[in-house]
This record gives structure tokens, sequence and C-alpha cells, in this order.
């Protein structure tokens, strides 16, 4: 078992978007292993506190080691970052962070069952309490529906070839292992020579429909708003198209001067508003040079932040 070590991504840009300060309240929407947690603390000492989360047992206690010389200043909660809602309803936040996707620690830990790197078992699940596991879906879902999570989730353009390949193989034999179904991907789609693994959609989508992170990352963001105090500030950090969109459509909901009937924005039919937040950056933040030499796994990492008017 490796230790919970996670080198926190764009951690100066994140500071700078959140802009913590003495004596005020941070949330740590997906704390890990405490590195951003721990520069928010230091950032806004001495009074400032931070609660941070995570699904992750593991993540947790790793948090809770790193961050245990401030003391009272932390509280931490084994649960969603959608649960902050209900956990500071009543008092409020001056700044979330939410860093969505899968930690390092979680891709190296062959037991997790994350990466096809090493064999271990289909499970891929952040929250080891749930029920789901990869090797569930894999082996009980109908070929449409694995398709479809391949394609919606992974980007995978031979998800219906895939998805039939893997029915076949678990008829002869149920797939239970990481190897067992990143070698039966690659036998239907060969390398030959291309630069990322064959089976790197189907493990990215399948991690994601287990732990239904776009679903958590919708109810993150509206758990995040409902408790953030104006002035107060969310950054979001994602690794993934889908998320990288649904956090732009959300900031630019929030930023627009008004507001639509029904879902199609028809100019006539706008209704004027005051704008309810403000984009801090129009564009994503992308990690710099220097970053990406030092931690390669950033490369998709991008930041998208707004300040609650």
């Amino acid at each position: 078992m490796t230790d919970f070590i996670h080198e926190p991504v764009l951690l100066e840009e994140a500071l700078s978007a959140l802009q913590p300060t003495a004596g005020r309240l941070y949330v740590d929407g997906t704390v890990g292993g405490g590195g951003h947690a721990e520069a928010i603390l230091e950032a806004s000492g001495p009074g400032g506190r931070l609660v941070g989360f995570d699904r992750d047992d593991r993540a947790i206690a790793a948090a809770a080691k790193r961050l245990a010389r401030f003391g009272d200043r932390v509280t931490l909660h084994r649960e969603s970052f959608s649960g902050l809602a209900k956990r500071l309803a009543k008092v409020g936040c001056d700044g979330v962070l939410l860093d969505l996707g899968v930690s390092s620690p979680q891709l190296d830990e062959p037991g997790r069952g994350f990466s096809f790197q090493a064999e271990g078992p289909l499970d891929m699940r952040m929250d080891r309490r749930q029920p789901v596991t990869a090797e569930q879906l894999v082996n009980e879902l109908e070929s449409d529906e694995l398709a479809t999570i391949f394609w919606e989730l992974g980007g995978e353009r031979r998800s219906r070839r895939i998805a039939r390949a893997i029915v076949e193989q678990r008829g002869m034999q149920r797939l239970e292992t990481t190897t067992q179904l990143a070698d039966t991907v690659e036998r239907t789609c060969p390398r030959r020579g291309a630069r990322t693994h064959p089976a790197t959609g189907v493990f990215q989508a399948l991690r994601m429909a287990v732990n239904d992170e776009l679903g958590q990352a919708r109810a993150g963001l509206d758990a995040a708003w409902s408790v953030l105090k104006p002035g107060g500030r969310l950054a979001v950090i994602t690794f993934h198209s889908g998320e990288d969109r649904l956090v732009k459509q959300f900031s630019r909901g929030l930023a627009k001067p008004y507001t639509v009937r029904g879902e199609v924005d028809v100019p006539e039919l706008r209704v004027p508003r005051v704008p309810l937040a403000r984009e801090l950056n129009r564009r994503a933040i992308k990690p710099g040079a220097a970053e990406l030499e030092r931690n390669p796994r950033s490369r998709s990492a991008q930041l998208r932040a707004l300040e609650k008017l």
C-alpha cells in the first residue's frame, strides 16, 4: 500500500483565485492528501479555518496527519463535497476549492483498481462504502449501456466494438481484474504504436460512472454556491472536458446580466437582472511549463474561478 501523497496541481493559481485571508472560513471539497488545504491554512493564518471533505477514507487519514499542526482550525468530513451545503448552511464560507477527478495515490495503488498499469481488482470506488464497483458494471450492463458509458465519459470512438468484445469475453469468463479488462480492450483495438493505451478511455469512463463524477460535480457546484458568502470565491480544477464544460456553463450562467425562459437562450425572451457572479478568468487557466515538467499528470488540469456578487 502506497502512502497517500498527492502533489496539488495549479496550487499558486488556486491560491491567487481564492485569496485566503486571516480569520475567514474556507472549504476544500476534495481534500485529498491535504496539499491545497495546507496552503490555504498557511495563507489564512493565524485565524483562518478550513473544512475539508473527501469520500476516500485514506485521503481523510492522510489529510488529518498532514494538517494536524493546525489544530482546531481544521475540520474534516469523510463524505462527498455535495454534503457541504448541510454542513455549512448556517455559517456560510468565504471560499470553496473543488479539485475534481482521481488522485495520483488512487491511481498508483493497484488494489484500488483505477489503473491498468498493474493488476488489481476492478473496483474504482473512491468511497469504498458504496456497493457498485467497476466489476459489476463490466459484467452486468448490456452492450449498449457499456458503449454509451465509454463514448460519453471516455470519448471512445470504438465504444460499440469494445462493448461487444467485453460481453463476449465475460460470456466465457467473468472479468474481475484490471489486466483482464485491459487485455480484452487491447485485443479488440491493438495499440499499433499509439502513444496511449487503447484502454485509457474505457478505464476513465468506468471510473467516472462508478463514482457518478459528473452528477457529483453538478451537486457540488450548487452546494458550494449555496454556502458562499457575498464576495466569496469558488475555484474549480477539472481534468475532463465534460467537467470543464459543466463548470464553464455554471459560471457563465451566474455571470449573465439576464435570465432566460426555458432551455433555449432566445434574445427576445431574456429577462434583465443583476449578475450573480463575476468570472475571475474568462478562459481556463492551465499549468505552466515548470509544473508540467515537475508533474506530467497535471497536463490536463484546468482552473476556473468566480466571485459571488
